[in-house]
């Protein structure tokens, strides 16, 4: 049986706790207004964002969700993906992860998927 894994989500504009563990932005863009020096991270995966097309596409509407979350979760099915996800875990090791993202809608959010896919990542 595996460990329960903590993986969490924070805005990047709330401040870093000790908590926080392995601290990693999952933005392809970095968050506005904030400097690179003020947010503390160990890895920033653009990569493992949605696509320009699908994050251009979704314009963070609600109205939308449901559509983004069944192809961004295409985009994090593939096999490159998968390895990219295993990364992130591997790296983590026994710390906590801490998925940092910009957008101002907490339940909207790419991350939420995200964290979702890493869960069930064997």
């Amino acid at each position: 049986m595996k460990a329960a894994r903590r993986i969490s989500l924070k805005r990047a504009y709330e401040p870093a706790a000790p908590g926080d563990g392995y601290r990693v932005l999952v933005d392809r863009l970095w968050p506005r207004g904030v400097r690179k020096q003020a947010l503390p991270l160990d890895l920033w995966d653009k990569d493992l964002a949605p696509t320009p097309k699908l994050r251009q596409w979704f314009g963070h509407d609600p109205e939308k969700w449901v559509e983004f979350s069944r192809q961004y979760r295409r985009e994090l099915s593939s096999a490159s993906q998968k390895a990219r996800l295993q990364e992130l875990l591997t790296s983590a090791g026994h710390r906590p992860l801490t998925l940092i993202y910009g957008a101002k809608d907490s339940l909207h959010t790419h991350a939420i998927v995200l964290r979702e896919m890493l869960l069930k990542a064997p």
